[in-house]
């Protein structure tokens, strides 16, 4: 046991949040904490952390553990670089390393004797302790971590307090993971990172030996990373074993199990009463009369309790005006800042019904290519034209100028939605986290993120035919994610997407924009179309790559030492780094490899649908359901046997690299 929450109770003013919540924490475990916006998942960590008091309860820690919690927000105002940000936060391998120095000071100077001796001793400790915990891999370790999670190796050394706090908060994130605590306390890591990030981000902790607990609304990266639920509902602290995908099956086998449960007590209560009502005054009866009314008390005390449903929200988007087949077409398009080139040479046209996702890493340029189609920034060479009728919105969470702070939140809501009744109002509004009074706020008075979801919500009353959307899934929970997917999916007109949210990427996506290294790629298919091409294009650049370097035997032997087998600093910061490189390929293999076997399923499920659709008669006399199969089972057909080589390829190369 790392840490364990005993009967935690809390309540802010007559509301309560949860009560006896009990959560144990173990040594490699993952726990996903999810419940709606309200059900006090935030206040939970920062009771773990000891920033908040627990009306009952007590948090227990095993001795001598060390914890790391990533708040929502964070500042970084000091001098240092974002390299030694992160390095220096590992404080005991720092404060061990300058030790050592010192007694390498003193050795050089001492004489032989037995107080050299001592030192000497004292200095193999202390060499081997600072091994142990990874000191000659720090800055490799530090240098790895921020890569992975979207940082270009020349902003290492740009000053920390220069980044926007998006940035910081990944550096916050990165300090975090360097440091390696045995309890890690994560809320809301995706926000501010691309799809790379987040993908880099679930293979970390896929892999981490210490406890972890995070609050997330994107369902993919639990998906992927976590092994256990902790449930936050109808006040009480419910714990599953499995990703989030399995604790939603198990919620609703045990919800069915209730209900089943709760009918048969029901039977039985109505079967007891009547006999009762009918035999109550019949001496003959009296005996089974009183029998049964004892048992109709155990049942009535023993009566399953249904949890509290929340209520679902469905909404579709008023349809936008029809506009032509071409929506936007950018002709030989370039942008640059000053000197610094984002891209040229751009060409492309979105039709009528594409949901394009812009992807890349961040930096690269994807939201400045959002702002030329909506045409918020100007192209520094080339065209960007609209087609017929076509008019634009665009959201993202630092543009909310066009909110009136004077007004209330349904004031707002007043002004683009004539027409609407305030109970369909309070609906939408109920469904971006707005309930009851909150409704009555001044505009004024909102966090960032209430803002943003208002701001969200206005553009889907009536929305233009073209809709940019920049990390919208940020500040709102999953149900609300939930409901802004399929009133997406629903949208008759054309979309252009930023997120990290991989489930919405996914539902979305019918055209993926890859932007990267100064060029925009158009790839003609889903997202996971997408990921397998830039697999094959990685693949290729690493076999050219590998092709044209030294052998790792030929390095090897060049940094052996002479004299005594004694590995210098450097040479076992080298070996360290090769060891991450080849653990991170094999482990980058994996799990593609659990990618392409989930796909793989569901679509072979589906292209046998689409083999008995066809062969019905009724699909043959429907034209328009017929092409609709037909498309779909070309794609299939397309699809299924490219993973399927894809597959027994990264097999091989896993194997191999085992065996």
């Amino acid at each position: 046991m790392i840490a364990l929450a005993d009967k935690i109770t809390k309540s802010f003013g007559g509301q309560v949040l949860y009560t006896q919540a009990t959560l144990q924490l173990n040594a490699g475990e993952r726990w996903g904490l999810v419940g709606p916006n309200g059900a006090g998942k935030t206040t939970l960590l920062r009771i773990i952390m000891g920033e908040e008091q627990a009306d009952e309860g007590t948090v227990f820690f095993a001795r001598d553990i060390t914890i790391g919690y990533l708040e929502q927000e964070t500042h970084l105002a000091g001098e240092k670089s974002a390299l030694d940000e992160v390095v220096d936060s590992a404080t005991e391998i720092r404060q061990l390393e300058a030790r050592i120095e010192e007694m390498e000071r003193h050795i050089s100077d001492a004489s032989e004797g037995p107080a050299f001796e001592a030192l000497l001793e004292r200095y193999g400790a202390a060499t081997d302790r600072f091994e142990r915990l990874g000191g000659y891999e720090l800055h490799a370790r530090a240098r790895q971590i921020l890569s992975g999670l979207g940082f270009p190796v020349e902003d290492f050394d740009k000053p920390a307090k220069e980044f926007s706090g998006g940035w910081q908060m990944r550096i916050a994130l990165a300090k975090l993971l360097l440091r390696h605590p045995d309890l890690l306390l994560l809320d809301e890591p995706t926000n501010h990172l691309d799809l790379e990030s987040v993908r880099w981000l679930e293979s970390f902790l896929s892999t981490y030996d210490g406890a972890v607990l995070l609050v997330s609304h994107d369902r993919a990266f639990m998906d992927a990373c976590v092994s256990h639920i902790a449930a936050l509902e109808n006040r009480r602290l419910t714990t599953y074993t499995g990703n989030y995908s399995s604790y939603l099956k198990q919620r609703e086998d045990n919800l069915a199990q209730l209900k089943a449960k709760r009918a048969a007590q029901e039977r039985d209560i109505q079967h007891m009463e009547v006999f009762i009502d009918r035999f109550r005054y019949k001496p003959t009866k009296a005996k089974q009369v009183q029998e049964r009314v004892k048992r109709l008390e155990k049942i009535k005390s023993e009566l399953v309790v249904l949890p509290e449903q929340s209520k679902k929200v469905h909404f579709r988007f008023p349809e936008p005006p029809r506009t032509g087949d071409m929506v936007v077409t950018l002709d030989d398009v370039a942008k640059a800042y000053g000197d610094n080139l984002v891209y040229e040479g751009v060409s492309l046209k979105l039709y009528r019904g594409d949901r394009v996702v812009l992807v890349g890493p961040n930096g690269a340029g994807k939201s400045t290519l959002m702002k030329l189609i909506t045409g918020i920034e100007p192209t520094t060479r080339g065209q960007v034209e609209l087609g017929q009728n076509v008019t634009r919105a665009y959201y993202a969470q630092h543009q909310l100028e066009t909110l009136n702070t004077g007004n209330t939140v349904i004031g707002e809501m007043d002004e683009v939605a004539p027409g609407w009744t305030s109970s369909e109002e309070r609906q939408l509004l109920g469904a971006f986290l707005f309930h009851g009074d909150d409704v009555l706020k001044r505009v004024s008075v909102l966090s960032g993120g209430e803002r943003a979801r208002l701001a969200l919500a206005k553009m889907l009353v009536a929305p233009d035919p073209l809709l940019c959307l920049d990390e919208p899934t940020n500040h709102l929970d999953i149900e609300s994610v939930d409901v802004l997917e399929k009133a997406l999916s629903s949208f008759a007109g054309t979309i252009v997407l930023i997120s990290h949210d991989e489930h919405l990427v996914r539902a979305m996506a019918n055209k993926v924009i890859d932007v990267r290294d100064h060029t925009v790629t158009v790839y003609e298919g889903d997202y996971d179309y997408y990921l397998w091409k830039r697999a094959e294009l990685e693949g290729r650049l690493a076999e050219e790559a590998a092709a044209t370097s030294p052998t790792a035997n030929v390095e090897a032997e060049a940094a052996k030492p002479v004299g005594r087998n004694i590995k210098t600093k450097e040479q076992k910061r080298a070996e360290a780094e090769a060891r991450q490189a080849a653990a991170k390929l094999l482990k980058e293999e994996r799990r593609r490899l659990k990618e392409i076997e989930a796909a793989l399923e569901p679509m072979r499920k589906r292209y046998d649908e689409l083999m008995t659709l066809m062969a019905s008669e009724e699909l043959y006399a429907d034209t328009n359901s017929f092409d609709k199969a037909m498309r779909e089972y070309q794609a299939l057909s397309q699809k299924i046997p490219a993973l399927e080589e894809e597959w027994l390829e990264l097999t091989a190369v896993v194997e191999e690299a085992l065996s």
